[in-house]
C-alpha cells in the first residue's frame, strides 16, 4: 500500500488492446516506483475498463491473454505466469482483493517469504499474500 497511497485518480476503457514491454525501476519517490522491480510482459484482449484512486482499484475485462515474468528486489521474488481469460471483474481496497471470472492462469511465484502456484486458474498463495482461486475466481489478502 505504501507504493500507491498517494496515487491520483485515473479511469480508462478500451475496446481492443495490446501491450508488450519491459519495466525496471525503483528508489523513486513516485507512486508505483518506490520498490525496485524489473520484468517483461505481453498481453492483448477485447474489452477493458479500469478505475484507480489511492489504494482502491476496480477492473472489468473481456476475453484476453497475457504472459509475464519479473523479479522484485524488495522481497527477493521471482515470478513467471501465463493467463488466458474469458471474462473477469475485480475490486480491491488496500490489502483485500476479490475477483470473479473464468481464467486459466498457470505459473509460479517464489520468494523467501511466500509461494504462489496456479494451474489452469486454480491455486493458492501463502506468505506475504494469502490467496485462494478456483478457475479464475478468488480472494486475496496482502499482509504487507
Amino acid at each position: 500500500m505504501i507504493d500507491t497511497i498517494d496515487r491520483p485518480g485515473n479511469a480508462f476503457a478500451a475496446g481492443t488492446y495490446a501491450d508488450a514491454g519491459t519495466f525496471a525501476g525503483g528508489f523513486e519517490d513516485k507512486p508505483g516506483k518506490r520498490i525496485p522491480k524489473a520484468g517483461v510482459y505481453a498481453g492483448a484482449g477485447v474489452g477493458l475498463a479500469r478505475a484507480e484512486y489511492s489504494v482502491f482499484e476496480a477492473e472489468a475485462k473481456g476475453p484476453n491473454a497475457s504472459a509475464g515474468a519479473g523479479v522484485s528486489a524488495s522481497s527477493l521474488t521471482a515470478k513467471a505466469m501465463a493467463k488466458a481469460e474469458l471474462a473477469s471483474a475485480s475490486a480491491s481496497a488496500g490489502p483485500v482483493k476479490a475477483t470473479v471470472g473464468l481464467a486459466l492462469d498457470t505459473g509460479i511465484s517464489v520468494s523467501p517469504t511466500h509461494v504462489e502456484a496456479k494451474v489452469l486458474g486454480t491455486g493458492f498463495s501463502i506468505g506475504q499474500k494469502i490467496s485462494v482461486s478456483l478457475f479464475g475466481s478468488g480472494f486475496e489478502f496482502n499482509l504487507w
